[in-house]
């Protein structure tokens, strides 16, 4: 009887009982049974006896109060099997006591269910684990073209991919908080704030281009102001400083990152679509090099008090490899839409610029097309490698100009076809061809994201982020522990995300507290 009435008791509250060694306590007198806590209400005699019998009870049931098994207990007095006890055995069975409101709450409120919550809430950025990539770091930087990590994607090379995006966006950031420059002086060094606080910025990159509004726009709309401004701010070298980071990597990296198009004069370079031969091509390439005029008149022009960007990047990496000569180095171009097509230009004169370069990679998003076949020869016998993040909906990276034969099996046996595919391109002025591994994504494959996104959306790096982060394969489903910020993707295309989840996230931005990072995980 004795076991009868102490078991309940721990199984609603856990409250102590009373030692039933001891004489002087009633075990139905909840006042006893507090006081026998107590040694100056008892004998001094006994005492000592009384903290023993305690000590010994609680070290039998504190440990693993949730795992008592009342199951032995109500069967023992089951009143010869009555159909009420035979249920009260059949929902012990179950394992339901954890719905009961009592344990419910319990397990909402113990530490574990807390600081699950906790790392939900500020841990999310860590989109696929942090691996050493020491051995295999060639691979991962495309020494074999990424081959068998594409599809399905490696987890480690997803977050590679995500890392250098992030860089990207802290390149929007810096010209977004301030994109005026001064036309009288040359600028001041720009402070960037990266998301990666391994890399330390050593370079600003600006880019200027070769044609000008006419003076009277200005008197027309003086308000455009930096939007009319010819050189800009566009990305910036950064070296990684951290020693942990550096053995994680394999070695120390050297990023150039490259922002996309935000002036009325970049978009006017973009727009000047025709083929222009590639300075300083020679005869070993098989064709001439060509690419396209706007993107070349960005990469090579000289602003009022800016060097161009090729002299700027060129001078910059070469400084960093006599500063840490003998180290074992690599160098990464990374950059999204016009960035994209800049990182190919940049790429491709880096891996030349010395006598002895470290591996070049480029990891371009929404990348367009930069110029001819001959130029894409040339980048690959310069071995330069490049992984192209391509969405299946994004148009910007089907443009410029007409494509023939993109795509065609490199081993096509049939040399008449190969022939007329030559020909057209020698004489197709618009004959554009992409660069480069391909990894494709898919808006549509995305929970979040509506079907229908608009163009916009599709080209936005945010987005592409957030594909890459979901991306397993291209047969699969997206990724169900995805981490990435959906508060990150509602900020940028808002309009572009299924109603369902605004509601959700709307309703969670109400009810719990937002992090510092301003992030939420993603409903998955």
């Amino acid at each position: 009887m004795q076991s009868l009435q102490i078991n309940p008791a721990v199984r609603a509250s856990f409250r102590c009982q009373a030692s039933p060694l001891n004489p002087l306590t009633k075990p139905s007198s909840t006042t006893a049974s507090t006081q026998f806590l107590k040694p100056n209400n008892t004998p001094n005699d006994l005492t000592p006896l009384h903290l023993s019998n305690l000590e010994k009870l609680l070290q039998k049931q504190i440990p693993e109060p949730i795992q008592l098994d009342t199951r032995p207990l109500l069967h023992k007095n089951s009143n010869n099997g009555s159909t009420e006890n035979k249920g009260r055995i059949l929902l012990e069975s179950l394992n339901l006591a954890r719905l009961w409101p009592e344990m419910k709450a319990g397990e909402e409120m113990s530490p574990r269910h807390m600081n699950r919550l906790q790392r939900l809430l500020s841990k999310t950025e860590e989109y696929s684990p942090r691996n050493n990539l020491g051995s295999r770091w060639r691979e991962y930087h495309g020494s074999k073209d990424w081959a068998g990590l594409l599809d399905p994607l490696d987890e480690n090379l997803r977050r590679e991919v995500v890392r250098y995006g992030e860089l990207v966006q802290a390149a929007y950031h810096s010209f977004h908080s301030n994109p005026a420059m001064s036309t009288e002086e040359a600028p001041a060094p720009r402070y960037v704030a990266l998301p990666d606080r391994s890399y330390k910025v050593t370079k600003s990159l600006y880019a200027t281009s070769s044609v000008g509004l006419p003076k009277w726009v200005d008197d027309v709309a003086p308000d455009l102001g930096w939007m009319t401004q010819r050189s800009s701010w566009i990305g910036y070298v950064a070296v990684c400083d951290d020693k942990r980071e550096i053995q994680r990597m394999g070695r120390r990296d050297i990023v150039i990152a490259l922002r996309g198009t935000s002036t009325c004069l970049e978009w006017a370079e973009n727009l000047r679509a025709q083929l222009v031969q590639m300075p300083g091509s020679d005869d070993w390439v098989q064709g001439d090099s060509k690419v396209e005029c706007g993107f070349l008149s960005l990469y090579k022009t000289r602003g009022a008090h800016v060097p161009s960007l090729a002299e700027s990047v060129v001078e910059e990496v070469k400084r960093l490899m006599e500063l840490y000569k003998g180290e074992t180095l690599s160098i990464t171009v990374t950059g999204h839409s016009l960035g994209a097509a800049l990182a190919l230009l940049v790429a491709d004169e880096l891996s030349t610029c010395a006598s002895e370069v470290p591996p070049v990679a480029v990891f371009s998003f929404g990348g367009p097309r930069v110029g001819n076949r001959g130029f894409a020869n040339r980048v690959n016998k310069n071995n330069v490698k490049v992984l192209r993040i391509v969405n299946n909906q994004d148009v910007i990276t089907r443009v410029p100009g007409i494509f023939i034969g993109e795509g065609t099996n490199k081993k096509e046996t049939n040399t008449t076809v190969t022939k007329v595919l030559n020909v057209l391109d020698n004489n197709n002025p618009l004959a554009y061809s992409h660069v480069g591994t391909e990894l494709r994504v898919d808006t549509k494959m995305s929970p979040y994201l509506k079907p229908n996104a608009d163009v916009a959306c599709c080209h936005d790096l945010e987005a592409y982020l957030h594909l890459v982060d979901g991306f397993l394969a291209s047969n699969c489903p997206f990724r169900a522990n995805a981490k990435r910020s959906l508060v990150k993707l509602m900020n940028e295309q808002g309009p572009n995300v299924k109603k369902l989840y605004t509601n959700k996230l709307r309703l969670n931005l109400e009810r719990v507290a937002i992090p510092s990072s301003g992030c939420l995980p993603s409903p998955s």
